[in-house]
């Protein structure tokens, strides 16, 4: 059974640049390397410019474990961190 993320984040003003730069870097290591990641895509909401949804799907639990540990998940999480308003709100939901 697969396994969906959806998470929100709160960016800063003035950080949507930055913050963007680093998510799409992280988004093609995550592509690159996750042969267990099935979707990993950001998208910035229409209503409020410095909120971002993170929609990711995953074979298993397993996977999302693993993702979390990568160096590079690790890295940009320490540069996103300067970005965000606010801290994710995170959302695990199962497929039916």
């Amino acid at each position: 059974m697969t396994v969906g993320i959806i998470a929100t984040l709160k960016v800063q003003e003035g950080k949507n640049e930055e913050f963007e730069s680093v998510f799409s870097e992280l988004v093609q290591q995550v592509r690159a390397n996750e042969p267990d990641n099935l979707l990993y895509a950001i998208h910035r909401s229409r209503t409020d410019s410095q909120v971002y949804k993170v929609l990711e799907q995953y074979t298993n639990d397993a996977a999302i474990e693993a993702h979390g540990k990568t160096d590079y998940f690790r890295a940009a999480g320490a540069k996103l961190a300067g970005c965000l308003a606010a801290a994710p709100d995170i959302e695990t939901l199962d497929e039916v």
